[in-house]
């Protein structure tokens, strides 16, 4: 027998029925039927955010570490609009989130009425895609619809926008199983013939590469499990995106480390140098190829993506391959091993000697300083402290912070490291950490900040307050914008345009006024000692570690230029492969 039931309760059942338990949100008008009904259910945890753009954030780093899809429901024009940017942050990085909107009554769409937008307009470009629902009959329907279409292929936000009317009205509950899915199946088997002739490739190969991305992540533990088992069966080096980072483990014996404008420069090398590029779940981004045309020149390379519009959009390749990473993995594992295990053990053992010499360079060695903190000093210390927690999460706000964390925090596990990685989102790190933390209570969960950054949504530690969320927030204050001030350094001739604050807060006060510990360090000779007080403090803690003002981030490949065109410091290393394959310093 049908279920009969208002729109507003169809949400909440729905929401049940994907299994979801939590929801990130904040009320208004438009959504209070909704509301009204969560109020009525025990079994959805709502966490109430001080922004919206709060809720989207949350609800990504929830769901980047459980692997879930993250759930936000907001109100009407403002609640939606402020919530663009998560969203937009989400689509850039592949993160599953279903976003639900109030919407003014359907007989006054289109009218200007208070608090209405066009809010399917707003957000289709940066949407998987969007609905808005005007028959209470096909709202369940299409929740679920929204679920599938999240997690299903390339993950991404979704956004269903429900006028209030339809939330009053009655009508029929359409169950999980029979919802509208079956026009979105994207394809998960790679070509068997493709596979068979990467696989083909990988045996002759004397400079290959395993260059992985968040796709690994998103595919699941399995996809991990085999990434792991082929890079380690074959002995290739293997390096990461940002997003990537922890697919493959950072003690294992063929990390070279993350690559691309901040990576380091045995990953760089090797990515310019290989002759077999082997791409996993990365969308060859700009911050990853630098100049395209210079782009690992002399490789034959090969894409596995389940998204057929990444394949050859940016980087024309060899092998590509459209289907989901774990079972294009297992079945190239499959062919590889089936065919002997091969590989070309005498140019892979030059290869690795190469390399090793490229690691010589050490290029995240920095010197200690006996007055003022280095950021990388204070990240090393944070690594050696807490690299043995079982539960280690670590989130950033975006900046230099964020590429130092990237260079100096080893990840081993998958879903460990969350950051705004396609979008640059200041302001993203805090609120995801609270979404971590939610998702993962016991958990240490740490955002390493910029004070800039961290500021644009601080308001969110009302939220850590209010549900008990001992969130660590790690703040490297250069009282700067790091990343802008170290780009007008570098490439607008000293010129520091509006790239620091003059009114910037007392962090230690700030965190007192919300009820959380603050603690503040200028001392290289108590770094150790503030981080375990801050570890050990059983709440959240504002940690504002004041560090040196003009470090700049390096390694850093300049905007455009190839992989072997560096800066190290004060050297800058013009073509770092040498005819030899050596190294010119």
């Amino acid at each position: 027998m049908a279920r009969q039931m208002t729109g507003a309760r169809m949400v909440v059942q729905a929401l049940l029925d994907q299994g979801v338990d939590t929801v990130f949100g904040y009320p208004g008008g438009a959504v209070l039927p909704i509301y009204d009904e969560i109020f009525q259910e025990a079994g959805i945890n709502h966490i109430l955010v001080r922004h919206e753009q709060g809720a989207t954030h949350a609800a990504e780093g929830y769901a980047r570490s459980t692997g879930k899809p993250g759930v936000v429901l907001v109100t009407s024009g403002p609640g939606a609009t402020n919530a663009v940017t998560g969203i937009t942050d989400a689509l850039m990085d592949s993160i599953p989130m279903v976003v639900l909107t109030g919407q003014v009554p359907t007989f006054m769409i289109g009218s200007d009425a208070f608090q209405e937008a066009d809010t399917v307009g707003i957000t289709r470009p940066c949407t998987k895609h969007n609905w808005l629902v005007k028959d209470t009959d096909k709202l369940s329907g299409t929740i679920h619809e929204a679920f599938h279409v999240a997690t299903s292929g390339r993950p991404g936000p979704v956004l269903v926008d429900i006028p209030k009317d339809v939330q009053f009205a009655t009508g029929t509950y359409t169950p999980p199983a029979e919802a509208p899915t079956g026009h979105y199946r994207p394809r998960t088997e790679g070509d068997p013939e493709m596979i068979a002739a990467l696989v083909e490739a990988m045996e002759t190969a004397e400079r290959p590469v395993f260059y992985t991305g968040g796709g690994v992540i998103n595919s699941g533990d399995k996809a991990t499990a085999l990434l792991r088992e082929f890079v380690d069966a074959t002995g290739f080096p293997c390096t990461s995106t940002l997003m990537g980072l922890g697919c493959y483990p950072a003690n294992g014996k063929s990390w070279l480390g993350m690559l691309g404008m901040h990576g380091l420069y045995e990953a760089n090398l090797a990515m310019h140098g290989c002759d077999l590029m082997i791409n996993v779940g990365a969308r060859f981004d700009d911050r990853i190829t630098g100049r395209i045309a210079d782009f690992s020149p002399d490789s034959r390379k090969a894409h596995i993506d389940i998204d057929p519009s990444s394949i050859n959009k940016v980087v024309q390749t060899d092998f590509p391959i459209i289907g989901d990473v774990a079972n294009v993995l297992e079945e190239a594992l499959r062919v590889w091993k089936a065919r002997g295990s091969k590989v070309n053990s005498e140019g892979l053992a030059k290869w690795w000697s190469q390399i090793e010499e490229w690691k010589r360079v050490r290029c995240l060695d920095f010197k200690i300083s006996e007055k003022t903190i280095k950021p990388q000093h204070a990240l090393a210390r944070l690594e050696e402290l807490t690299k043995d927690h079982p539960k280690r999460y670590v989130t950033t706000e975006v900046g230099q912070h964020q590429m130092w964390a990237a260079q100096y925090l080893g990840f081993n596990e998958p879903n460990r490291w969350m950051t705004s990685g396609g979008l640059g989102t200041m302001g993203y790190g805090f609120p995801a950490s609270i979404g971590v933390q939610v998702a993962h209570p016991d958990a240490l969960v740490i955002n390493v900040a910029g004070e800039a950054s961290w500021l644009m949504n601080m308001q969110e530690m009302g939220t850590a307050i209010q549900y008990r969320l001992p969130v660590k927030q790690f703040i490297l204050n250069n009282e700067r914008l790091g990343m802008v001030r170290q780009w007008q350094d570098l490439l607008h001739g000293g010129r520091f345009s509006h790239s620091w604050s003059e009114a910037l807060p007392d962090f230690v006060k700030l965190a007192e006024a919300f009820g959380a510990k603050g603690i503040m360090i200028n001392d290289p000779a108590d770094l150790d000692d503030a981080i375990m007080e801050m570890l050990n403090y059983d709440g959240p803690v504002l940690f504002d570690c004041l560090v040196e003002k003009h470090e700049n981030c390096f390694p850093m490949i300049p905007s455009g230029e190839p992989h072997n065109k560096m800066l190290l410091g004060d050297a800058k290393v013009e073509d770092a492969i040498g005819a030899e394959g050596g190294v010119l310093v």
